[in-house]
């Protein structure tokens, strides 16, 4: 009697490569999250970090007095809405790097908005893109006071 156990079960085909593996390539498999590479924009990123420095309570809006002036005949053009205003990102291989120009509401701590925006945004921009923050940097340019009307929003002709 013959053992058969450790045999290969014969089927009259030749098993093809591993999944993963190129034929006669003799490597080990290759994991799909390894088969080609992602790349992230610099605006993409900067867009996730307008969103969440303006969730945070006591930011008035993002970007200096003239990003704010430009920026609102901008929003003014269809399609030409900007979240990223204020916002310039780094972005590497696996790293990326922040300037934020923030206005905040009179009366707040600037150093906890500060510290809450730095939190938010850290916390977006890694959890979406998976990159490492490696800093956030936060320069307060205005204060938004309570009886101070809003900059009056440049006509177009």
């Amino acid at each position: 009697m013959t053992d058969t156990s450790s045999q290969p079960h014969q089927t009259g085909q030749k098993p093809g490569p591993a999944p993963g593996r190129h034929p006669g390539s003799g490597k080990e498999p290759v994991a799909p999250a390894e088969r080609g590479r992602t790349t992230i924009a610099d605006g993409v990123v900067e867009k996730i970090a307008g969103l969440a420095a303006r969730d945070v309570v006591g930011v008035h809006a993002l970007g200096s007095g003239l990003s704010r002036t430009f920026g609102a005949v901008r929003d003014r053009v269809p399609g030409g809405k900007s979240v990223a205003r204020g916002v310039k990102a780094e972005v590497g291989e696996v790293q990326t790097a922040l300037d934020l120009e923030i206005v905040v509401d009179y009366g707040v701590a600037i150093a906890d908005v500060a510290r809450a925006v730095r939190e938010n945004v850290i916390t977006a921009v890694e959890r979406m893109t998976g990159l490492e923050v490696v800093e956030v940097n936060i320069a307060v340019t205005d204060v938004k006071l309570p009886d101070e009307e809003e900059e009056p929003e440049p006509r177009l002709q």
